[in-house]
């Protein structure tokens, strides 16, 4: 129980220095980087907390393919640090107004916080055998009954970003030359080629 309190102190410490550091970093590089530190501790505490496979995911997906996607897409812009800063003062007013609201925001809604009445019965409730069932398991039955139709829906809704942005990217454009097939297909050799017959000594005039 020591080690395992020890550890959630770690790694939410950890979590939280990373968080901070994606934000007050000032290479952009080092920001996707720290971000993925923080993800690692983030998979640290869902592993205390016996989710192992959501820890899993998180490593898999977000460290893997997301954070990896990042840090290419940054390293690719090549971002000039200096030109950004040229606005800084002059966009502070502005930002420091949206900061005001979203601040006052979050305390309207930390002020209007009420504990629901079922809260302490479901705190009582004792916690399921993690051995019974895993962790998988459990979460494929909610995910496959209870939540089954949401999930459909979401599956929906990231196709068709998968296909928004396919034909976005491969729109035909005037200024680009692109490869036909059918027009190479259909090709016939009259087309493009010339057959001319050159007397002995003579040149062919053009």
């Amino acid at each position: 129980m020591i080690i395992a309190s020890l550890a959630f102190y770690l790694f939410s410490l950890m979590a939280m220095v990373g968080a901070l550091n994606v934000i007050f970093q000032r290479n952009p590089v080092h920001s996707v980087l720290w971000l993925i530190f923080t993800f690692f501790n983030a998979a640290g505490l869902f592993v205390l907390l016996g989710a192992e496979f959501v820890a899993m995911i998180l490593v898999v997906v977000y460290v893997g393919a997301v954070a990896v996607l990042f840090l290419f897409v940054v390293m690719m812009l090549d971002i000039n640090i200096t030109t950004m800063r040229r606005g800084f003062l002059t966009y502070l007013p502005v930002g420091a107004l949206i900061g005001l609201v979203l601040l006052a925001e979050l305390a309207l809604v930390f002020g209007g916080w009420a504990v629901a009445p079922a809260a302490d019965a479901l705190r009582a409730a004792p916690t399921p055998n993690m051995a019974d069932i895993p962790n998988t398991q459990a979460l494929g039955q909610i995910l496959y009954t209870k939540y089954a139709y949401l999930f459909e829906v979401s599956g929906i809704i990231l196709l068709v970003a998968m296909i928004g942005a396919i034909v976005l990217t491969h729109r035909r454009r005037v200024s680009s030359r692109k490869q036909s097939i059918e027009t190479q297909v259909a090709r016939r050799p009259s087309d493009t080629l010339e057959v001319v017959k050159v007397q002995t000594g003579r040149g062919v005039s053009l």
